[in-house]
């Protein structure tokens, strides 16, 4: 009996290590493996600049939003290469358009849209792969790229997608294209062009299509990219297009009745069964919300949820199985439209847009306490070495560490382009990508 006890013990051991070990050489998807903006256990640096704690900066071709992901010691991102449109054209364009901030947007005559590796140990740019090329691709809002969702890494393949332009999978080992999906029933009209991530369960990758003329939940086969289910959303939405479309990236849930799907679209959340996209409960926000951006979070057996624009709110449901949530609290001021929150042990913190941080009790939604910081913000917050890493559209990263009021502990400078992607940590340090530039930070010793 005791030697039974002691090889559990050991196999516990093992099992913990090989997933220590696994996490730390791969960073497979935006916001980790969990999804949740947790770096592995290290020491991670807490100042850099552009000359201090640089191990490398490279400048990368076009322009694009996507977080890096890698294994070993290889990274991806996606980029857009753009051609613009001529004034004729974008004249031309804005007039045939029925949207009234057509003349806001960005217009191009043709947009490249590329898969490139990086060496995490030079910052070479090792390969450049075109995955499609899209004539006149539709206009996107000047805050967004053609190459904002993230990619998804597992073992040699690489899954790239670029909203309504195409999904596609790439082996990382010959750089061959496996597949390529351009489906008519896929394409959607973005309106600000393409936002949600995909998400991998089984042999399936799952993306939201919530444009202003229809919505819906899409899997993927892996093997072969065909389209395994297409749901639609069920919802009723508002008259208006403009409030019908969302940006926003799922995430999957373990309950007692198996695995749940949650999917937030413009004015509802959505829990489907994501191994057939059989449709389980939704919830109408209550409030106008569209838009939506931010990745749902997960504590326990709660869901946490931004509603989106126009005012938005921060809402938590208790999960019951496959059977309609329950709402715990609601946040109405304060709530953030684009970056996801997070959770550290029994506080939910959240930065909205324009830098109002809050802290909250994750099962009460209490607040603990409120404060601002510098800038306005998108990309979604990292935990990393027990403390906090929040960073603006211009690229400046607060460091805070997580306590019952404001304490911050450094603040730190980037110059290289707008920055809205998250960060992906390695080996002690961290990738940050920017619009046209991608920089390892770390010391000497995290090399």
């Amino acid at each position: 009996m005791i030697l039974r006890i002691r090889l559990i013990h050991l196999l516990i051991f093992f099992s913990v290590s090989l997933l220590t070990g696994l996490e730390r050489d791969s960073w497979s998807q935006w916001r980790g493996e969990k999804g949740d903006g947790h770096a592995p256990e290290g020491k991670y640096p807490i100042e850099w600049s552009e000359d201090k704690n640089i191990l490398w900066k490279a400048l990368l071709p076009g322009r694009g939003h996507s977080s890096p992901v890698y294994q070993g010691d290889h990274a991806w991102v996606t980029t857009a290469v753009e051609t613009p449109a001529s004034d004729k054209e974008r004249d031309s364009r804005i007039k045939e358009s029925k949207f009234p901030g057509a003349a806001g947007l960005h217009y191009l005559s043709k947009v490249d849209l590329f898969a490139l590796q990086i060496d995490l140990q030079s910052g070479e740019l090792l390969q450049e792969i075109k995955v499609f090329t899209v004539n006149q691709p539709q206009a996107i809002h000047r805050l967004n790229s053609y190459a904002s969702p993230s990619p998804i890494l597992e073992k040699n393949l690489l899954y790239v997608h670029f909203g309504a332009f195409g999904t596609a999978c790439i082996h990382t080992k010959t750089s061959s294209v496996i597949w390529r999906n351009q489906e008519k029933r896929l394409w959607i009209h973005h309106e600000n062009g393409p936002g949600s991530t995909p998400v991998c369960f089984a042999d399936l990758l799952i993306f939201h299509l919530d444009g202003t003329d229809q919505q819906s939940v899409v899997a993927l086969k892996k093997k072969t990219g065909e389209v395994a289910w297409q749901t639609k959303r069920s919802g009723e939405l508002r008259e208006n297009p403009q409030t019908q479309k969302a940006y926003a990236t799922p995430i999957i849930a373990s309950t007692v009745d198996g695995p749940i799907l949650i999917s937030t679209g413009a004015d509802w959340v959505y829990g489907y069964e994501p191994s057939s996209g059989k449709e389980l409960w939704k919830i109408n926000y209550g409030i106008l919300g569209f838009s939506n951006v931010a990745k749902p979070v997960l504590y326990q057996d709660l869901f946490i949820i931004s509603t989106g624009f126009m005012k938005g709110e921060l809402h938590a449901y208790r999960l019951l199985g496959h059977q309609m949530p329950s709402l715990v609290w609601k946040l109405i001021k304060g709530a953030p439209k684009k970056p996801s929150p997070i959770v550290v042990k029994d506080r939910l913190y959240v930065v909205n847009d324009g830098g109002v941080l809050t802290s909250m009790e994750v099962r009460t939604g209490k607040e603990v306490w409120r404060s601002r910081i510098e800038g306005e913000y998108s990309a979604s917050p990292t935990l990393a070495g027990e403390l906090l890493y929040f960073s603006n559209q211009s690229g400046l990263t607060t460091v805070i560490r997580p306590s019952n009021s404001l304490e911050i502990i450094s603040e730190n400078q980037l110059r290289a382009g707008g920055h809205m992607a998250s960060f992906a940590p390695y080996k002690e340090g961290f990738l940050i990508r920017t619009d046209h530039a991608i920089y390892r930070i770390g010391t000497l010793s995290s090399k």
